[in-house]
Formats: C-alpha cells, structure tokens, sequence
C-alpha cells in the first residue's frame, strides 16, 4: 500500500462502516487522549501539526486523478480537524497544571459531539472550505469544524462551570 494511501485512511480507520467520518474521529479521539497523556498540549499540539501536513500531502496525492472528490474513507481530515478541538480543552489542562493523564471525560466528548456535529452540519467556513471541490478544500473544512468546535467545547465547558459553582 502506497504511504499516502496509509495516511489518507489513518491507517485502516477510514475502511470502517458504517460512518467511516466519525470512527476516524473516534479513533482520533483514543489517540489523541493517549497523545496527551504523554505529552500533554505540546505533543498533542505537534502531532496536530504532523497531521495537517502529512493530511493536506496524503490528499493532494490520493486526489490528484479525481478532482472535486472527497472519498469517504479518506479521514485523515476528520483526525486532524478532531485534534484540534481536542486542543482547546488540552490547552486549558495544561494551563491549570492538571496531570497529563487527566483529561476530564466531558472535555473529550464535548470535542466530539461538537466535532461531529460541525463536521456534518457544514456551516459558514466550514461549508465555503468544503465548496471547493479541492484537496485542500477536504483538508480545511475539517479544520474550520474543529476551530468551531474547539470553541463551542470551552463556552460549554465555560457555561458548565459557572452554573455549577
């Protein structure tokens, strides 16, 4: 198997059915929290980075015959796009000193729900970068839902806790 192949499908998690978008995100997810554990923000912030640029080289390759598609097993988009909303609450983990190894069950899941949800509902950027009918157009919506969904993570996380305390 050609290594742009490998890195499109994240290694076989974009074979899965049904929905192979969100087991690459849930994939995602379990690697991400391990990424964390080990390293915290700055692995996880470094690795997010790998993902992107292998993501948008693995794309451009696979796609290059097939213009104006975006296969779905191609998930490398959905792994990078969920790392980044899992940044934003990583971030404020390790802002606050938290054991990289804590990262709060509501945390990773919010990132997801919202991930997902952002992912498919396509709105703003996320649908003007899904639009372009290009490799990096399969890359950047991705990115955009995960931006989106990083923030709506911390004002839920922001709302959670001021109503609670």
């Amino acid at each position: 198997m050609k290594l742009s192949r490998a890195v499109s499908i994240f290694f076989g998690a974009g074979l899965l059915r049904p929905a192979p978008g969100t087991w690459g995100s849930a994939v995602a997810v379990a690697l991400g929290l391990l990424i964390h554990g080990i390293g915290h923000f700055p692995l996880l912030a470094a690795a997010t980075l790998a993902a992107i640029g292998w993501g948008v080289w693995a794309c451009e390759v696979e796609l290059f015959e097939k213009p104006g598609q975006d296969p779905s097993e191609i998930v490398i988009d959905e792994v990078a796009g969920q790392w980044v909303a899992l940044l934003f609450p990583s971030f404020g983990f390790w802002l606050m000193g938290l054991d990289s190894w804590n990262f709060p069950y509501p945390g990773w899941l919010a990132a997801f729900v919202f991930f997902r949800l952002f992912d498919i509902w396509k709105p703003w950027l996320v649908g003007r970068a899904d639009r372009r009918h290009d490799a990096t157009g399969v890359m950047l919506d991705d990115l955009w839902a995960g931006v989106f969904a990083g923030v709506a993570t911390m004002i839920a996380a922001g709302l959670s806790h001021g109503l609670l305390m």
